[in-house]
């Protein structure tokens, strides 16, 4: 090999392994010319820029080695290596000790990486990344909050508590949450008793006999049974009274019986709007008082909140998906449940279900997030000791009572996205009554107008028609 391909091959080799180091490529060559002032230096961070004097120098220093660090390549060239994000001043000086510049170097977050990195993780996410002193800045619109989250957090990495957020979050942000309350109740009730009373004498009046079971285990209602009424005390939903002479005993037999049902629906359907990471509020409702004990025997009021509570925070994660989390309640004033404080004054209590929880879920989905199924049953017998067992004729010493009741609750959420719109085209519930004229309403009896609007969302609501059946079927 001669001494010329010796140079080239060795130069090639240089070439490869300079090449392969991807931080000694300039990310910014600063030219300082004799006279003139020198412009800010800004340098990546864990990047290198070359700053070329017009004049040589002879001494080189940097205010703060911990921000950047400078090594000289010739007499007229200096390598500048950032290392944290920072400002800091570079001195350089001539063969006599004037001074030739300073150079403020701005040592800032290498955002080319980032802008790499972003676009791998949030492709299609139209972010702009900027420096601002030592820190970066984002900017821009990207389609959800969680995608903002994920552009803050990488964003941090590159610079810790460094980072201006100026995004924004484009698309629907406002959420209608629409919640269904649906109670059933149930109960079925069966009663069959029998009573029987005997009076008068026998073997002539030497044996006085007067007996009765149940109903008719008193005087009084032997005495009524006897003179054909039935006792007054009767709750049953049917009553058979008849009696026969058996010599000079009168027999009398009383045969009762209940059976009762009944069904109790309950359903509220509250709806409410709030903008994404907002808490909303509703109550449809009011406020019970209820006196509390203070020290130094005073006592104060307090109003405690009932009906159809509504209280939800919503938030759009990605595109249509919305976390909520929810308090739901409906409560109700029972009398049945209250607290006598003598004198006349009761407090009542409250009847209440609520629920409490956090779901996930798509725009108009809906999600049941809360049951209950409850099933009550009770079974009563009774009977005179051992005439009851009496085969046959122990039906009349027997009473029977069997009572069922059972209460189904669900309730059901369903939210959408929605956007404001005209106020035209919403129709509300008076949008179908009119007030009456005083010839109407003298003369011809009418307390509403039969007319209606025909434009707008309350013209569409007038023009359906009633006649027909509607409403809910219980079978």
């Amino acid at each position: 090999m001669t001494y010329k391909n010796f140079l080239k091959a060795a130069f090639a080799g240089l070439t490869l392994s300079m090449a392969s180091i991807p931080s000694m490529a300039p990310a910014e060559m600063l030219r300082i010319l004799s006279g003139s002032p020198s412009a800010a230096l800004q340098v990546p961070m864990n990047r290198a820029v070359v700053v070329e004097s017009d004049t040589p120098f002879a001494e080189l220093s940097i205010a703060n080695p911990g921000i950047a660090d400078i090594s000289s390549l010739s007499d007229r060239t200096i390598y500048v290596l950032g290392k944290e994000p920072g400002r800091t001043t570079l001195t350089i000086l001539g063969a006599d000790g004037s001074l030739i510049s300073n150079v403020e170097v701005h040592v800032t977050p290498d955002v080319a990486e980032f802008r790499e990195r972003l676009a791998q993780i949030l492709p299609g996410e139209p972010i702009e990344v900027r420096t601002a002193n030592d820190g970066i800045v984002l900017s821009g619109t990207v389609s959800s909050i969680a995608r903002l989250d994920r552009a803050l957090e990488l964003a941090n990495r590159y610079a810790p508590e460094r980072v201006s957020n100026l995004m924004v979050v484009g698309g629907t942000q406002q959420v209608m949450l629409r919640v269904q309350f649906a109670e059933m109740q149930r109960s079925v009730s069966q009663a069959l008793s029998s009573s029987i009373g005997i009076q008068g004498t026998t073997f002539g009046d030497d044996l006085g006999i007067s007996a009765g079971t149940n109903t008719l285990n008193t005087s009084g209602g032997v005495a009524n049974a006897f003179g054909g009424s039935i006792p007054a005390g009767n709750s049953n939903n049917g009553a058979v009274l008849f009696g026969f002479n058996a010599s000079g005993v009168e027999v009398g037999i009383l045969l009762e019986a209940l059976e009762s049902r009944g069904i109790v629906r309950t359903l509220a359907e509250p709806n409410l709007t709030a903008l994404s990471g907002q808490e909303a509020r509703f109550l449809a409702g009011g406020e019970y008082p209820v006196p509390v004990s203070q020290d130094e025997d005073t006592i104060t009021v307090e109003f405690k909140p009932f009906g159809v509570e509504l209280n939800f925070i919503p938030r759009v994660v990605d595109g249509d998906i919305i976390n909520i989390e929810l308090e739901a309640a409906v409560s109700s004033i029972d009398p049945t449940n209250s607290v006598s404080l003598g004198e006349g004054f009761s407090i009542d209590a409250f009847r209440r279900r609520e629920t409490s929880t956090t779901v996930e879920m798509r725009d108009g989905e809906s999600f049941a997030i809360a049951g209950l199924l409850s099933d009550d049953f009770q079974n009563l017998s009774g009977q005179v000791p051992w005439l009851g067992d009496v085969p046959v004729l122990g039906a009349l010493f027997r009473s029977a009572e069997f009572t069922r009741q059972q209460t189904e609750l669900v309730i059901i959420i369903t939210p959408h996205l929605v956007t404001p719109t005209r106020g035209d085209a919403y129709a509300l519930p008076t949008d179908r009554v009119r007030p009456p004229t005083a010839n109407q309403l003298f003369f011809q009896g009418i307390v509403a107008s039969d007319e209606a609007p025909s434009t707008g969302g309350a013209g569409e609501v007038a023009r359906q028609d009633f006649s027909g059946s509607y409403g809910y079927v219980l079978d």
